[in-house]
């Protein structure tokens, strides 16, 4: 038994042998064969470019402040009285909202504006009677002033005259000063003579008669020639108490016109006031009505019902924009902040647009987009990271129509092309990607 044990098992070893003789011939030199070519066709792919990049994760947003929701606030405390619209709805720039009532005991009035330019018109009419003040004043003090000019001028003229009348008066009383001392010799001669018994007495009183008349003669031209003296100082007088009197009222007609343009000027003041009071509550009235700033949707409607009160500067309802410039914006780690700049090309992902993605291979992907960065903010943002901005590139294939705000995307921004052992290498070591400025860049840097 054990000897037939044996001769089957060396039956089956040669059957085993002229197997591997028949089916395995040549086995071992193709497995060499295929062993060296994969080893070769793995050094090729270690010197096969990579695309160094850097992955972030962003939003959709927008360049243009303009283009971002919309906050249509509250500019007057009131109450909600009529919705002309409802969430979802799509509005027209200048389309409006809701309507609002003022809950202000100030603007309660329905006819305030009428009152207002009432009393507008009224202190219009003031400030044009104070001006007629003015001009009456001003009219008064010229025909005060020309009444003057004209009674100091025939003033004027009567002391030429007077002055003329003292010249021919002290001429008469010179004239009769020489009458009288000619009558005095005469009497005094014709009175020696009488006492000698030369002259008679009749002859001695007509010299003394004579010598009487020149004396009469002499006071009389003495008194008149005072007299006109007199008259002359109080024509100066007078003229003096022209100029002052006239000076007085003058001055008493330019208090009133000062008091008048005062009074002008005010009212003027309280006329401006009015105008802008009534300007206010012309636009006030019309800020009771929400009006759409531009085309877009209404959303977030925060207050919803009626006779609901809003506090000034209160939130009410958002319009996001039908028309919208889009825009990628990235954070990226303050490690990876210098390997980027501006005009640097990122591809990235739009949640909801399913891609193949060979990060080390742009070209090859499917279903990606690609963008150029166009900011990169030198502020740190609240989440730890810095924002990147990226918008469309012209050049290459175009964003989606249909993208919304808010639309999370993965972006990587693409560094050098290096070969991918020292992608190996530098990841295996922890070395950060290569650092380069883009061409873009430097030539901006050199014209600067």
């Amino acid at each position: 038994m054990q000897v037939l044990q044996e001769l089957i098992q060396k039956e089956n070893n040669y059957i085993i042998k002229s197997f591997d003789k028949v089916y395995n011939a040549g086995y071992g030199k193709q497995l060499r064969f295929w062993m060296m070519g994969f080893f070769i066709l793995l050094i090729l792919v270690l010197f096969l470019p990579w695309t160094q990049n850097i992955q972030s994760r962003g939003d959709v947003t927008t360049l243009y402040q303009n283009q971002r929701p919309q906050e249509i606030n509250a500019i007057i405390p009131g109450k909600i009285i009529k919705w002309f619209v409802k969430e979802g709805d799509f509005v027209r720039r200048g389309d409006t909202l809701l309507q609002l009532a003022d809950v202000k005991d100030d603007y309660l009035d329905p006819n305030l504006v009428g009152r207002t330019v009432e009393q507008l018109v009224a202190k219009k009419q003031k400030a044009g009677f104070y001006s007629d003040k003015v001009i009456a004043t001003d009219d008064q003090i010229t025909a005060m002033q020309n009444s003057r000019d004209l009674k100091i001028n025939s003033l004027q003229n009567k002391l030429e005259q007077l002055h003329r009348k003292i010249q021919s008066d002290s001429a008469e009383w010179q004239a009769a000063t020489i009458d009288f001392n000619i009558a005095k010799v005469q009497y005094e001669r014709a009175k020696n003579m009488l006492d000698q018994g030369i002259i008679s007495l009749v002859d001695f009183e007509k010299r003394t008669g004579t010598f009487q008349k020149a004396q009469a003669m002499l006071t009389e031209k003495l008194n008149k020639y005072e007299n006109t003296q007199q008259d002359l100082t109080i024509n100066r007088i007078e003229i003096n108490n022209v100029q002052q009197e006239t000076a007085e009222k003058v001055m008493k007609a330019i208090g009133e016109q000062a008091s008048a343009q005062s009074d002008r000027a005010g009212t003027i003041g309280e006329v401006a006031k009015l105008e802008n009071q009534l300007q206010n509550y012309r636009i006030r009235g019309s800020q009771r009505w929400l009006i759409a700033p531009q085309d877009g949707q209404v959303t977030n409607a925060i207050k919803a019902g009626l006779n609901e009160v809003v506090k000034e500067g209160e939130m009410i309802v958002k319009i996001i924009p039908t028309n919208i410039d889009y825009a990628l914006e990235l954070f990226v780690k303050p490690f990876d902040l210098v390997l980027i700049d501006t005009g640097q090309k990122v591809r990235f992902v739009f949640d909801g647009y399913p891609a193949i993605i060979f990060s080390g291979w742009p070209k090859a992907s499917y279903g990606t987009f690609v963008g150029k960065i166009i900011a990169i903010e030198t502020n740190l943002s609240s989440n730890g990271l810095f924002r990147v901005l990226v918008v469309e590139d012209e050049n290459e294939r175009k964003w989606p129509a249909n993208l919304k705000l808010g639309t999370g995307a993965v972006g990587y921004a693409l560094l050098k092309n290096v070969p991918i052992w020292y992608e190996l290498w530098r990841n295996i070591n922890g070395f950060p990607p290569v650092y380069y400025k883009s061409e873009t860049s430097s030539k901006t840097s050199s014209k600067k």
